[in-house]
């Protein structure tokens, strides 16, 4: 008798300037492969939609054979797809959808729509396996910044603690990189340049801490607005720019808010495990400084390997992973993009029965 083996669900992922494609069966990641068109944009210092939704059209079959041969798998062995379908950039949505859709429909097999943030979240279980329930999750990326309080991805909603008034902690990053003369991407650029430097050279404020202000929320355009103002007076008097200092100063602001914040809000919920995910999870300080302050709170941290914390399509394969384990019902074929989607369920389409599942 034939042992009966789990589904195969192939993750696509395009909301942004990655490609990526992933395969994960019953919590374990088989393959995956990601393309990146960060270096076409670059010398703009952000990300051109238009660039990115060409560079995708000419990734995705590639991507996908290749996360495939990484698995040592086929396009026969798949039993789900699974795409970001919000939200993100329009354009290069529209292409990872369009991938999927005819994956799906070729294939015969059930279509996922995923949200991207959901996305972040279920790729820490990749590596540490199941999210204990609940659990905090602190998102933070280069569009969003969020603190949830998540029990069952797959069938529950998601509860919004605190999230971002205004810039993101990445996009902060992104942008004052760019006034200190680092080059695009700013993230991982400002983290090179404070190994160098003095985190507390400069007295950079640690916005929406004070005892009147938001508890869980966050505020990155008054730091983004003193950082700038700081390197314009060095520049006005005719001195040399202390990037080192100014980039270690900053990114200690950063970590020191976002680190704070989380830690407050698992202590005031008793929840015992904080997920850092996102692209600035990536980042060392932020990663360090959590750790030193969830292991003086008795609270586990977990945080996604590196190559796990920027967009994948493994991300998006997991969601859908654990919506085929959850029973939810599938997205209709003309299930269609949503690129301001807001984060209530980990699926991003009205049938796919998160409140029904048993």
């Amino acid at each position: 008798m034939a042992v009966r083996r789990s589904p195969v669900v192939l993750g696509i992922e395009s909301s942004c300037d990655e490609t990526g494609a992933g395969l994960v069966s019953d919590g374990r990641l088989l393959g995956h492969a990601v393309a990146s068109s960060m270096d076409e944009h670059a010398r703009y210092g952000g990300v051109v939609p238009e660039i990115a939704a060409r560079a995708h059209v000419h990734a995705a079959n590639p991507v996908v054979r290749a996360a495939l041969a990484d698995a040592g798998l086929t396009l026969r062995d798949i039993d789900a797809v699974a795409v970001t379908t919000g939200p993100g950039l329009s354009g290069a949505l529209q292409v990872g959808v369009a991938a999927a859709k005819s994956l799906a429909y070729s294939l015969d097999v059930p279509l996922y729509g995923v949200h991207h943030l959901a996305g972040h979240v279920a790729a820490d279980t990749l590596e540490h396996g199941p999210l204990p329930n609940p659990c905090m999750v602190l998102i933070v990326s280069g569009g969003h910044t969020s603190l949830l309080l998540v029990r069952d991805l797959a069938r529950d909603p998601i509860v919004h603690l605190g999230d971002t008034l205004d810039d993101a902690a990445g996009e902060c990053f992104d942008k004052v990189a760019r006034v200190f003369g680092l080059p695009y991407p700013g993230g991982p650029a400002v983290d090179r340049a404070a190994r160098e430097g003095d985190p507390g050279a400069v007295a950079f404020p640690r916005p929406l801490t004070g005892p009147r202000d938001d508890p869980y929320g966050f505020s990155f355009s008054g730091l983004k607005t003193a950082a700038a103002r700081w390197a314009e007076q060095h520049r006005a008097a005719g001195r040399p720019l202390p990037v080192a200092d100014g980039a270690a100063s900053l990114q200690e602001a950063v970590a020191d808010v976002l680190t704070r914040k989380a830690v407050r809000a698992c202590t005031d919920h008793g929840v015992g495990t904080l997920v850092v995910v996102g692209g600035v999870a990536a980042n060392s300080r932020v990663r360090a400084l959590a750790q030193e302050r969830c292991d003086a709170a008795g609270i586990e941290l977990r945080v996604p390997p590196l190559r796990l914390c920027t967009d994948n399509g493994a991300m998006i394969a997991a969601v859908g992973d654990l919506l085929v384990r959850a029973g939810a019902e599938p997205a209709p074929l003309d299930v269609s993009i949503d690129p301001s989607a807001p984060l209530e369920y980990a699926t991003l389409h009205p049938t796919a029965g998160h409140a029904r599942a048993a």
